[in-house]
């Protein structure tokens, strides 16, 4: 096995692959890449990746390490301020997304980009549409659909909506949707973030009957076991350089993360047993219809109390968001109810709700969790800033205001030059940092964690996950919804699991719990009995 100590030199163990192998072995290879964004900040330093034809390569590193500038390279929706790009051992000038994927490089990304009121087949030709004389050819699409999905083994209704379709399907669709394209290289960003295990081991497998046909797969996650279950050869960046190429048989999850984060981090939480007390949450037969006449939040019942953890587990789509949203009161017009500390929220607004001292970490930074014009400051102090302790002689305190910023951008480790940049200048993960920092630091008696890691890298989702225990020791309730099954099983105390806007199963002790387990109620496969299901609310 590798040592660690080897491979933390910087860029050595790609430099000792490149004087031992041919620049022809590699179907793409980008070298001495640089992009500076015009507020001076250094996304990628002198990169080099390569990647070998057929084979799958992960490309890992913390928040703002620089994967994704990278891959915008790649993908042509950005362009470098130094180096060159050889593909097929021809240099390149990729421009835009349009010209990478005639070369035949194309790109998944996290966020499905389909059409939901669309048919399968209508979104697979977008941009491509087949017919004759002007006129689109709705048969035909369907027909080019059901050919690539034999020809792949991916079988899909090309007439089924997207709307209806589970979200392991949609990731099939943005998969087939590429390939239509004639591409050789795939990079799959965050692909399994929102998948059930099942559904993830029938990805794997695809992407395997892909890697035996001869595509290349880049592939970005966070999550090491998949790296180590999936992935030939690896590539980390660590503040936009790279500090270690290696194969992925060489290394433990240990020696993976500690390459990314350049320390020991510890993949499983530790906890002391939940020691609840006062009921602080009550939802009581709870209900809602979207503008569709769809019921998405079905007569829900369950009770979170002081001092616990309770993790909601589902496929995304089963009513999660609404129910977390209309906790929060985003989202109005709900049948039932629901009680903080036994008094109904109907009538309450949401800075009310916030008073109360309620944190909500929402599902969609982008839209809820923050003002994507503002500052980080301002995002920071967006729910306090009128508060005494922020003010002075009717004017907000801006040297309070600053000091506080600067010590929670120092506590929760944002990457950022100036707290008075905009959010939108940050990567993903720094963005939610960002969130982070502020719903943990108002002293929350409910803590509302939707989704608080995603796109987070190991060494930030580590410390969230440790933040959360601490709030529930410190007497804090926290209703935690999380797609990575790991995080609800790790940090949890008792878990709840939605199918279709209902709870399907309560889990009593979390620790009993395997991820397969949950993912045959996440599908529908098991339920448990009404007698079972009654135990989640705690008069």
């Amino acid at each position: 096995m590798a040592s660690v100590s080897h491979l933390f030199h910087l860029e050595i163990g790609v430099r000792i692959m490149s004087e031992n192998i041919k620049v022809e072995e590699y179907i793409l290879s980008m070298e001495n890449i640089t992009k500076i964004y015009s507020n001076g900040f250094i996304a990628n330093k002198s990169v080099n990746f390569k990647v070998r034809k057929g084979e799958i390569h992960a490309l890992i590193g913390e928040n703002g390490a620089g994967k994704s500038t990278l891959m915008k390279v790649l993908f042509g929706q950005e362009q470098p301020d130094s180096g060159e790009i050889f593909y097929k051992g021809k240099k390149t000038n990729i421009t835009n997304p349009l010209v990478a994927l005639h070369m035949g490089i194309g790109m998944v990304h996290q966020h499905f980009m389909l059409v939901p009121s669309l048919t399968v087949a209508e979104n697979m030709v977008l941009g491509v549409e087949p017919g004759k004389y002007g006129m689109f050819s709705y048969k035909e699409a369907v027909k080019l659909t059901n050919d690539i999905s034999k020809k792949y083994n991916l079988p899909i209704d090309a007439e089924a909506k997207i709307m209806d379709l589970p979200v392991g399907f949609k990731q099939r669709v943005e998969i087939l949707k590429i390939l239509l394209r004639g591409v050789d290289v795939l990079i799959l960003d965050e692909p399994t973030a929102v998948l059930t295990p099942q559904e993830t081991d029938e990805l794997f497998k695809q992407l395997k009957v892909l890697k035996e046909k001869g595509y290349t797969i880049i592939f970005i996650s966070h999550k090491l076991h998949e790296i180590k279950k999936l992935c030939d050869n690896l590539t980390v960046l660590r503040n936009g350089r790279v500090t270690g190429t290696a194969k992925v048989s060489d290394l433990t999850e240990q020696e993976i993360s500690k390459m990314m984060v350049g320390r020991d981090v510890f993949l499983t939480i530790k906890k002391d047993v939940a020691q609840p007390k006062e009921t602080v949450l009550s939802v009581k037969n709870l209900s809602w219809v979207d503008k569709h006449g769809k019921r998405v939040v079905n007569n829900l019942s369950f009770s979170v109390r002081a001092g616990e953890i309770l993790g909601i587990a589902g496929v995304e789509g089963n009513g999660q968001r609404e129910l977390t949203n209309l906790i929060a009161r985003l989202e109005e017009n709900q049948i039932g109810e629901i009680l903080l500390y036994g008094k109904s929220i109907a009538k309450q607004s949401i800075r009310e709700i916030r008073e109360q001292k309620i944190s909500h970490i929402s599902e969609d930074r982008m839209t809820f969790g923050t003002v994507y014009e503002a500052t980080i400051e301002e995002n920071i102090i967006s729910d306090r800033f009128y508060k005494k302790e922020f003010n002075k002689n009717y004017l907000m305190d801006a040297k309070k205001i600053k000091n506080h910023v600067n010590e929670l951008i120092k506590e929760y480790n944002v990457r950022t030059d100036s707290k008075d940049l905009p959010i939108r200048t940050l990567s993903g993960g720094n963005m939610q940092k960002v969130v982070v920092a502020r719903e943990f630091s108002s002293d929350p008696k409910l803590v509302i964690a939707n989704q608080p890691t995603r796109g987070i890298d190991v060494g930030a989702s580590e410390f969230i996950r440790k933040k959360l225990v601490t709030l529930r020791d410190q007497g804090a309730a926290v209703l935690l919804v999380s797609a990575d099954l790991n995080e609800v099983i790790e940090v949890s105390d008792s878990i709840v699991v939605m199918c279709d806007g209902s709870i399907v199963a309560y889990l009593k002790d979390a620790k009993r719990v395997t991820e397969e387990q949950l993912g045959e109620y996440m599908l529908g496969i098991k339920k448990q009995s009404d007698e079972e299901l009654r135990e989640v609310v705690h008069d």
